[in-house]
């Protein structure tokens, strides 16, 4: 087996030593993301929560439609071609053939929507499996199903995922598993996607894998998921004997950023690298340098955007966000309200964009310097060092940082940002 992790600099060419890079994990219109988090965050102040209370009570009184974000959701604002773009022009910038799997929460809607074009008939069908299992959810990244029984394994995947039922998702893994073409992935494996208690998700986590490890192909580190969380990511893969891959979980405008680098002339030979060759190296881009709490408030502007060139019904933000209508059924925003949304709902979406447009990066970073996710330099002499790189899993995930470095670094000390 076979892990390397490279880091990419800003501003710097590099001779990469492969002919093709891999973009595993983007979402794109056809995923559905809660919007509970507003209301998450508003509950957290007793100021805020007695605000957002009274708005709520003034919605149902004077629209008849009883506010509630958990059951609402978004959908990110690139369609199928614009993510396949967004993804393939990052990869392009770095001198290499882009291969870009598509992963959609429990649908493959987009990679087979994108097949129909004769452009992108090799796009892996792809998608980002929801798996419950006891009192935890874990996603997994299913990759390359085989075209004749995509339609009919993500019918069996959605089922088993709304029963629960953990002895039919094991067969399950054990079908896809046996599929030679199909790559499964444990994507952000440490995600503890419903803040669980911590000793609880642990049991959980190791019930899972002593029971399905034997399935899973690789364990993601993913570039939306803190520095912390990805170092013990990889002291979970070595534990579990696994393949360390990329996953940049890109829902917004930002290419993901973290890649996988390969020789391999198409994504069927990828899979067999991995799976059979158990090897894998992955790129992390200078994007993952920046402060997480302002690469996830650059993507909030993304989801709450104007997009002109947009086709009608996708441009402005309550087409793409959806809540319950006065019946019970979702609708979109827009369709709720005799004339638009309420003002309050503006308010919280528009002062998001307003301080887009501030220059907050500096104030971020100092606001939350504990969860500042830079990577640690590596010393120049290192044999894993390419020009314009720096590389190595210990040296971008392990070596400790010393404390007057922390204007540099996202965690000091060694110990993992806060998340």
């Amino acid at each position: 087996m076979h892990n390397q992790v490279l880091l990419q600099s800003r501003g710097k060419g590099s001779v990469l030593p492969c002919r093709s890079g891999v973009s595993l994990h983007g979402h794109t219109r056809h995923s559905q993301e809660s919007l509970g988090f507003i209301s998450k965050f508003l509950e957290q102040c007793s100021l805020s929560r007695r605000w957002f209370e009274g708005k709520r009570e003034q919605c149902l009184r004077t629209t008849g439609i009883a506010l509630d974000l958990r059951r609402a959701y978004w959908t990110p604002p690139l369609c199928e071609r614009l993510a396949h773009e967004v993804e393939s022009r990052q990869i392009e910038a770095l001198g290499l053939r882009p291969m870009v799997s598509l992963t959609d929460h429990d649908t493959i809607a987009a990679c087979t929507l994108l097949r129909e074009d004769a452009a992108f008939e090799d796009t892996p069908i792809s998608t980002e499996w929801t798996v419950p299992f006891g009192s935890a959810v874990f996603h997994f990244g299913v990759h390359n199903l085989p075209r004749e029984m995509a339609q009919s394994s993500m019918a069996a995947m959605r089922e088993a995922t709304a029963s629960a039922d953990e002895e039919r998702i094991l067969e399950l893994f054990a079908e896809l598993c046996s599929m030679p073409s199909v790559l499964v992935v444990f994507n952000h494996p440490l995600w503890n996607f419903f803040d669980i208690p911590r000793e609880r998700f642990n049991f959980e986590l190791t019930r899972f894998l002593k029971s399905a490890n034997r399935y899973m192909h690789a364990f993601e580190l993913n570039g939306m998921r803190g520095h912390g969380e990805n170092r013990e990511v990889i002291r979970l893969a070595a534990e579990w004997n696994q393949v360390i891959i990329s996953g940049g979980d890109r829902h917004g405008c930002e290419p993901n950023a973290s890649l996988n680098l390969t020789n391999a002339a198409d994504f069927a030979e990828f899979v067999e690298e991995v799976r059979e060759g158990r090897q894998s190296t992955v790129l992390i881009m200078p994007q993952y340098a920046e402060p997480l709490g302002w690469r996830f408030y650059q993507n909030f502007t993304h989801v709450i955007g104007e997009y002109p060139a947009h086709p009608e019904g996708r441009r402005r933000w309550d087409e793409r966000t959806f809540h319950p209508d006065r019946s019970g059924e979702v609708a979109p925003m827009i369709r709720l309200w005799k004339e638009e949304a309420p003002d309050f709902l503006k308010t919280i979406f528009a002062a998001a964009m307003m301080a887009a447009n501030l220059p907050l990066r500096g104030i971020l970073r100092r606001w939350r310097e504990r969860e500042n996710e830079s990577l640690p330099r590596l010393a120049a002499n290192s044999p894993w060092m390419q020009p314009g790189m720096k590389t190595g899993v210990g040296a971008a995930f392990k070596e400790r940082v010393p404390e007057a470095a922390l204007e540099d670094y996202l965690y000091a000390n060694g110990e993992p940002a806060a998340d």
